[in-house]
């Protein structure tokens, strides 16, 4: 099955990121691809380079930026959504990308499923 995720949630304020990248590794460990990640408003925090948390606690966009590197699936964030929170392509994580809603509309068309993560 092929899959794509929309993220709406941003970074260690709520349990979506967490839960969408857990589903994404286990769909890819049980042989479905994840073919892509858009995330929409908050959620565009989750692919900024600038987080640095603390030792001890998960790099979330290390996580996100690891799966574009491993498995191939797109990391791809909102324009609108980036320029309201003053994010642009300077600060995104390795193998992320700013583009616009009608790739959304794409993710949803080429896939068997599109799943929603967060308010």
């Amino acid at each position: 099955m092929k899959i794509g995720i929309l993220l709406k949630q941003g970074p260690y304020n709520h349990q979506a990121s967490d839960t969408a990248y857990k589903f994404v590794e286990a769909a890819i460990s049980k042989g479905h691809t994840v073919d892509a990640v858009f995330l929409y408003n908050d959620g565009v925090i989750n692919a900024t380079k600038l987080m640095d948390p603390p030792q001890d606690d998960r790099h979330i966009a290390e996580r996100w930026s690891e799966l574009n590197e491993k498995h191939g699936v797109e990391i791809l964030a909102c324009i609108a959504a980036s320029k309201r929170r003053g994010i642009n392509e300077d600060i995104m994580i390795k193998g992320g990308a700013i583009t616009g809603l009608g790739t959304l509309t794409d993710i949803a068309i080429r896939n068997d499923r599109l799943l929603t993560f967060g308010d």
